[in-house]
């Protein structure tokens, strides 16, 4: 299934003067970011609950209003596929305050990545990202370290170029709130331990992206064993802001062979935009069949100023 049941019907809700409509009945309708962890816990597609009780939510203000941060995720998987594209292409798409994360002089990291989230505060929903991988912003001179966990996935920075997502409640939160550039079209990512399949489509109809392969052999980790990091940089009414996501891996693969994975670019933004980092070669596929998240509400931050 790459959708929840039909039939739950909606309702309407308010976020900072933007009316979107939710799943009645869901998470978000019930709990409004403010869950009862052990109703949750109950629900047979989430594994455990101990992640999030160590992780206090915050009231905080926001462009979409007051809201408790961060949003968790029980239940999601994830794919992420790693390739190189030459650092001048990177640099045409990154404002000048950023600058790429190279893996060799002259050749910068690009991604393409396809979420599920099957049970979370703001209810079922799919996305996708064409991303840049970036030097942390308050950093000095990085070294080899740096680069090994941002392959690995435990610590990495980076700049969204595209973001689609299958729901309302989702693009007003990603876009007015955090700042990222988000928008609502039909998306279907299907992650199981066999195989991986993604396709976004286009204002058309049409294929804007679409993603296959045979999903790498899953290892299994102890709640808490393998957490990951991921800040991605973002201008909020013309100031640099930081939000940090946290991932508590629970099943995940990685390889480097491409022999099964497809790639299709088709008509779109998110076509558009991996094409304009003209990336050269697949050097990596990962994918977590099983894992959690807790997305924090953005922060400002300070950013070098504008290269020159």
């Amino acid at each position: 299934m790459s959708s929840p049941p039909k039939g739950q019907g909606t309702v309407k809700v308010d976020l900072g003067g933007r009316e979107v409509t939710v799943p009645k009945g869901g998470l978000y309708d019930r709990y409004r970011m403010n869950p009862d962890l052990d109703a949750i816990a109950r629900d047979r597609r989430v594994s455990g609950v101990d992640f999030f009780r160590r992780l206090p939510k915050t009231k905080v203000d926001s462009p979409i209003g007051p809201t408790l941060t961060p949003n968790f995720y029980y239940t999601m998987s994830t794919a992420r596929l790693t390739m190189l594209a030459p650092s001048r292409a990177i640099r045409t798409r990154l404002p000048g305050e950023l600058s790429p994360l190279e893996l060799a002089p002259g050749l910068g990291i690009v991604s393409v990545m396809f979420f599920r989230y099957d049970v979370c505060d703001i209810d079922f929903y799919t996305e996708a990202t064409v991303g840049i991988a970036v030097k942390p912003a308050r950093h000095g001179k990085l070294g080899f370290f740096d680069l090994v966990t941002g392959l690995k996935n435990e610590r990495l920075d980076a700049y969204v170029l595209s973001l689609p997502v299958s729901s309302d409640i989702a693009q007003v939160r990603g876009h007015d709130g955090y700042g990222f550039p988000k928008w609502v079209t039909d998306l279907d990512v299907d992650i199981d331990d066999r195989r991986t399949t993604a396709r976004v489509a286009n204002d058309a109809g049409g294929v804007d992206l679409a993603f296959s392969a045979a999903t790498p052999t899953q290892r299994a980790y102890m709640s808490g064993e393998r957490v990951g990091s991921l800040t991605s940089y973002t201008k909020i009414n013309g100031g640099w802001h930081s939000t940090l996501n946290q991932t508590n891996v629970l099943n995940a693969g990685t390889t480097r062979s491409t022999r099964d994975v497809t790639l299709q670019l088709g008509e779109g933004r998110m076509s558009d935009d991996l094409r304009s980092l003209k990336p050269k070669r697949t050097i990596q596929f990962d994918v977590m069949t099983e894992g959690q998240a807790a997305l924090h509400m953005p922060v400002p931050t300070s950013v070098p100023a504008r290269n020159t």
